[in-house]
Formats: structure tokens, sequence, C-alpha cells
């Protein structure tokens, strides 16, 4: 290809929104470009790449046992509704009417209409196990795209489906995709850690996230050095430390005035006890039901567990008026003697005795609540947030935090959905059960983002051979200058014909400026072709991730570069 002819251009600076570093990069060296938030165009550049990271991935797949097929993006919204997740997407379910007033929707995942496809040709346990993947375009109506590619509104995705006749067929699947997503990251030099993850909307009893450890990550990790335990911090589990106060025995219960103290810090100064001694109120709103949730004061309120554990599809904090139409006093509440409302509890609360509570009037608190002696829960469950410096849940050593980005996802779904979308088979014994099945994403956008995170410096890109747009960049200087330009075509054309992938600049620019360039673009090896150089009979090769540069004799040229190309693996780095 060459440069003069390329569609896009690079730039010197990138656009004040572009804050992830991938989006400036990206955006710098004409690979994508924004059509709307959260909607971009993939120029040529960027459309080679991500072909690349989309063949890597149908070879792992295919080799896996999957079967690539393609489904529509428009669905039937009685798939949704059937499946009952209409209303767990919410909002980021896209969805339009046809001219019919037939109302569809733009598919940000495709389990109903799989299911419903596997339904109509699967009859029997012989008919299974089965892999079906395709790699499709989804929608999904994100409230605040960002990150350039990391957050969009319109994305690329890999979804592979398993299809088995029981939770052990099952096991072997998720197996089977857990190794293929482990083998995708390393031919793209990607260190992916695997960690729990929470199912989210996507429904199922077990998921795991691969994550790529990198400062602009927009997710959590809390993680052990000890025994390897990991978990996206909405799912995290820890050890919560037994608070004893200086009386074991529960102690009778007393009111005690503490005015103008409605924090938690401010309560346990005013009383002289750690905050870990007082248990806090906090209030939501689930589906439009207010929620009282209790929990010891020296912890937060993990939403994400909150929501599952309410099973709610929207969940928020509760307006002032909301706490004050449900009788609360705010910064003086307690579950004790609290009536018609539904009060949630973390099991901290389990881990102590006689703590400080809101007495639900103002400026009062009671010293020496207990639970269940004092107050009645409706269910008590798991609803805290991990942070760096707790303790281990499995080996009792100090948890680690880093960030990350998601750049894989596999779920257990179990029968949650084909029981809804009655896909069942007749097993051996001639009875109906429904199919057991399991899903497997990777966003395509998000993935090449996340190798741009992960491999840059100062100049630009720094690409792996495997998924460079170009393996080689050509580039002559001085070519107003007839004999050179003249070598540098022969060049080109003998690049092209040993079958090299070759970015020709044929641009008369300074040399400053195609170096700029072609550090930007990232691609792994640069020629350099000058006056100087074919005094010497050669060309000069650079790898872009090393300083230092070699000389390669001119009249085998195509040969040599074939050779320095070979001698790399597929992260452009020495054997």
């Amino acid at each position: 290809m060459r440069f003069s002819r390329l569609f896009g251009k690079t730039l010197r600076q990138a656009p004040a929104e572009a804050e992830s570093v991938s989006h400036q990069l990206l955006i710098r060296a004409g690979m994508i470009a924004q059509v709307a938030a959260g909607v971009y165009s993939y120029l040529p550049l960027g459309w080679r790449v991500l072909r690349k990271i989309e063949q890597i991935i149908r070879e792992e797949m295919d080799k896996a046992g999957g079967q690539e097929l393609t489904l529509p993006v428009l669905q039937p919204f009685e798939l949704w509704q059937q499946s009952g997740r209409s209303v767990s997407f919410g909002q980021s379910l896209f969805t339009l009417k046809d001219r019919k007033e037939h109302k569809l929707a733009l598919g940000p995942t495709h389990e109903e209409v799989i299911t419903k496809l596997v339904q109509r040709y699967v009859q029997s346990y012989r008919d299974l196990p089965l892999l079906l993947y395709q790699i499709q375009t989804k929608f999904r109506d994100e409230p605040r795209p960002r990150g350039g590619l990391l957050r969009v509104r319109e994305f690329i995705m890999k979804d592979l489906y398993s299809f088995d006749v029981d939770e052990a067929g099952l096991d072997v699947s998720y197996k089977k995709m857990s190794q293929a997503y482990k083998n995708i990251y390393a031919r793209l030099g990607l260190p992916a850690l695997i960690v729990e993850a929470d199912s989210g909307a996507i429904g199922g009893k077990e998921s795991h996230e691969f994550m790529v450890i990198t400062e602009s990550g927009e997710d959590e990790i809390i993680y052990c050095s000890n025994c390897g335990y990991a978990a996206n911090r909405e799912r995290a589990q820890f050890a919560k430390a037994v608070i004893t106060s200086e009386e074991k025995q529960p102690l009778p219960l007393e009111e005690l005035a503490t005015p103008g103290t409605k924090t938690i810090e401010g309560v346990a100064g005013f009383v002289g006890v750690p905050v870990s001694q007082t248990l806090k109120a906090v209030f939501y709103s689930a589906d439009g039901e207010f929620i009282f949730v209790v929990i010891r004061g020296d912890l937060e309120v993990n939403e994400t567990k909150l929501r599952n554990a309410l099973k709610c599809s929207e969940l928020r904090l509760a307006t002032e008026s909301e706490v004050s139409e449900a009788g609360i006093v705010a910064g003086f509440a307690s579950p004790i003697g609290i009536k018609d409302v539904k009060v949630v509890a973390d099991d901290s609360i389990t881990l102590g005795s006689n703590f400080i509570a809101g007495a639900n009037k103002s400026g009062y608190h009671f010293r020496n609540a207990n639970y269940p002696r004092d107050f009645r829960v409706d269910f008590m469950t798991d609803i805290a947030l991990a942070h760096s410096g707790d303790n281990c849940s499995n080996c009792g050593s100090r948890l680690s935090s880093a960030q990350g980005i998601e750049v894989g996802h596999i779920f257990k779904l179990g029968i949650f959905i084909s029981e809804k979308m009655e896909a069942f088979f007749l097993g051996r014994d001639g009875t109906s059960r429904p199919i057991v099945m399991g899903c497997y994403g990777i966003g395509l956008g998000r993935l090449l983002a996340a190798i741009v995170e992960q491999s840059h410096d100062g100049k630009g890109i720094i690409w792996p051979l495997s998924v460079a747009p170009y393996q080689v960049y050509l580039c002559p200087l001085y070519l107003d200058s007839p004999e050179l330009a003249s070598i540098a075509e022969d060049v080109y054309q003998s690049l092209e014909k040993g079958g090299i992938e070759v970015l020709y600049d044929d641009r008369s620019e300074s040399a400053g400026v195609k170096f700029n360039d072609a550090d930007l673009l990232g691609i792994p090896l640069r020629l350099t072709l000058s006056p100087r150089t074919l005094q010497k009979q050669s060309i000069e090769a650079k790898w872009r991730t090393e300083k230092e540069t070699q000389l390669l004799p001119l009249e085998n040229a195509s040969a040599e570069v074939s050779r320095l190309l070979k001698g790399k693996n597929w992260l452009g780095k020495g054997e």
C-alpha cells in the first residue's frame, strides 16, 4: 500500500475529548473516526488490525470445535419478553418499531435467537453437545460511552454458545473455551488474568472475566498474591473481621443523646468507639420498592451484590423525599422498630455485638444494639464491598487491587435461558430436559484498544507482529533523487511479490515527519532507504521495539526481510 493513497490522516495532537491512551493514539494514527457518542468508523489501517484479531479468534474457536454461523441484528422483541431479559437489560436495550408497529430489538447479545434456533434442530441427546459462534455487530445503549473503543454503543463481538446435556458437559465446554481464550490472548501478546465476575444482565450462575492489567482500566480487580484468588471488585469476597466489644455478652439496649452527629464517623467519635462498633443504614429504591440496608459501620455496600440479592433490574440510592415518605429519620436510622419496610442486612452484623445504632429519632442513637434480639431483617447475605488490604477469604493473606480492562467474559448459563425459551431435548431415558447452556463473548474493538493500552510508548502504538496493519514500513528519504526513487519502487515491488505486507511511504516529506508517523502507526519493522545506505548498497532495518539498526544487502532485500520476520515470534520479539 502506498502511503500517498492511504485513506485517513495522521495527527500531531489528539482531540481534547480523547481521554484514554488507546483513544488518543488510534485517532492520531488515523485508524478510527468518531461518528457519534460511542459510535466509530474503522479506517483502513484500523480495519486491517481488526480483521487480523478476528481471524485469530476464528482459528481458536474452530480449533475448539466451534461452528460459525451468523444471526440477525434485528430481533423480535417477543423473544426478550419470553426470556424476561427485556426487564434486566432495561434501557440499554435498543428498540424500534417497523412500519406495521411491530416492536423489534437491536441485539446486544444473541442468547434468545440462538436458543430458538437450536430448539428447532435439536431433539435428542444425540444432537448434543454443540458449540455455535458468530462474529457480529451488537448494540447497547450505554448511558456514558467513553474511552474510545472501550465503552461504545455499537461494537463487533464474537459470541459463542455451548449446548450440553448436563452440568458435566457444560464443565467440559467451559474449560475448552477458557483454554481457547488463553490461546487468543497469548497470540495477541496480552497478559490476561482470569478473575471471578458478576454475570450481570446476561444471567447464569457462574462467570469469569479475562482482564488486562493497565492503569487506564475502568474495572478494579481484587486479588491475592499468596493463593492466586482474583475477582472483579463487583464480585470479590473477603474475610470480615470479628469485632468484639469489651463486654462479650449482649448488654441492655439503652438510648443515648447524640446531638448533631449524623455520620458514622461522627457518632463513633462522639461515643468513643471504633466505626466497626456501629451499624450503618443506607436506603435504596429497587425497581421502585424502598429498601432499608444495614451493614457494619466499617464496611461499604456493594451495589452489584445487593442488586443480585434483590433480583432487581434497577437499583439506586433513595431520594430524600423517598426516605422521608418511608418514615425514616436520615442520620439517626436503624432497623430497630422499623415496620412495613424491607430490611436487607450484610452478614457482618453477626460478627460483633453491642453496636451503636440509630434510635430513629433526631439527635439520638441506641447503645448495645444486637441482632436478632433487637431487630429483624427480611434476609441476610454478603453485600459488602472488598478493598485492597482486606483479608483473603481463602488463605487469610492481605488482598491487593489493580485496574484492568475486560477483554473477554464467559458464563455458565445453565438452564436459565433454555427453560424460558422452551429448548428441550429427549435424554437417554426418554424424558424431556432443558438444554444446559454457556455463553462466551469477546469484544473485538475493546480487544484492539486493550492491545494499544498495553503496548505503546511516548511515540505511538507498538503493534505485535500478529495483528499489525502492515509488517513493514518502507521509508525512503529524499525521493526527489530519481535514482533513489527508482530503487525504492523496485524494493517495494519485490517485497510485495515476496508476500510481505508493506506500507510504502512514497510522500515527499522530511525524514522527521516520516519517522514520527512510522513510530505513531506502530508497524513492527521500518526499512529506511537513503543516499547514505545506497552508498553501501544496503537498506537500514529497525524494529519498532528496539533502538539499534542493522544494514541489509539491497540486492536480496526481500529475502533478508523475510528472514528477519520469520526470526521473530508473533509478538515481534526475538526467539
